[in-house]
């Protein structure tokens, strides 16, 4: 009998990119946005879309009914262990099978950033739930360089606040190829596992833009910035201080050494490698190039 796997966090990157996954596969995709003006994308993917938002506990029953499965991508910000809560309580209520969390690397009550810590404690709950679970850790997205694309498009440079930062960094389609590959197993098969997700390779952004050269085809290069530069220009995007300050705290830990190291988890999880810079630069080559070369 085809499952109901219910997506939370819909119009994310990973959760989108989860949905393209589960194309084709026998299950039946229900999915839950706070904004009712951005269902199409996920209706488009296939999915029955319903409105909710985790802030707000008595919106989800209805979502939640009748769901085997749920995908559970809490929104950053000083209320995600409060979502988790919210969303584990509709499960219980709803009698959900299993539980699929997205987490972060290095969640730890010892995480040298509040991400981290934060998520650490959703992973306890969630562990202790009373459900089936599985919890996925994943690096550095690849695609966080997409916020970099309209400086390399139009001046063949990015700015980041991680000096000569190494990070293992991974591709948001093999998170969500992962996730469809534990969401499409027997429920009992990845009961209790908590999977840290990399790329294949640690590479320093000074490496990152040789392959964006190389692939490009012109000069691309990396220009460290303090962390006062940087902060002044996520907060000229309007960014809420609480992710600021977040980003902040990667960004010094990643410049410590903390993020260079890579697990064998998606290739064992998939039967290949995951995706390589290069992969992903070759995959997004029209968003770092200037529209007259398009």
């Amino acid at each position: 009998m085809s499952r109901t796997v219910l997506i939370t966090g819909a119009t994310g990157t990973v959760s989108t990119a989860l949905m393209n996954a589960l194309q084709g596969a026998d299950v039946h995709l229900r999915a839950l946005g706070r904004d009712k003006s951005k269902a199409d994308g996920p209706r488009e993917q296939g999915a029955e879309v319903f409105v909710g938002d985790l802030d707000a506990p008595r919106s989800l029953p209805p979502a939640f009914e009748g769901v085997q499965d749920v995908w559970l991508l809490i929104p950053n910000g000083p209320r995600a262990p409060e979502n988790n809560m919210n969303a584990l309580w509709a499960a219980r209520q709803a009698g959900v099978e299993r539980i699929v969390r997205l987490s972060v690397v290095g969640a730890a009550h010892d995480a040298p950033n509040r991400s981290g810590r934060l998520h650490a404690l959703s992973d306890r709950e969630t562990e202790q739930c009373g459900m089936r679970w599985t919890i996925l850790r994943p690096h550095w997205f690849m695609q966080n360089l997409l916020n970099e694309a309209g400086d390399i498009s139009a001046a063949g440079t990015f700015s980041l606040n991680m000096a000569a930062a190494r990070i293992g960094m991974i591709d948001a389609r093999d998170i969500a190829e992962c996730a469809a590959r534990v969401l499409l197993d027997d429920p009992d098969r990845h009961h209790g596992q908590t999977y840290t997700l990399t790329g294949p390779r640690s590479p320093t952004f000074e490496e990152v833009a040789d392959q964006f050269s190389l692939v490009l085809g012109r000069p691309i290069t990396y220009l460290p910035v303090s962390d006062d530069a940087k902060r002044k220009t996520l907060l000229g995007y309007d960014l809420p201080k609480w992710i600021v300050d977040m980003i902040e705290e990667y960004a010094q830990a990643y410049a410590s050494g903390w993020g260079d190291f890579t697990t064998d988890t998606v290739a064992n999880l998939l039967g290949h490698p995951p995706r390589d810079i290069a992969d992903f630069v070759r995959d997004h080559a029209t968003a770092f190039t200037p529209a007259d070369d398009n």
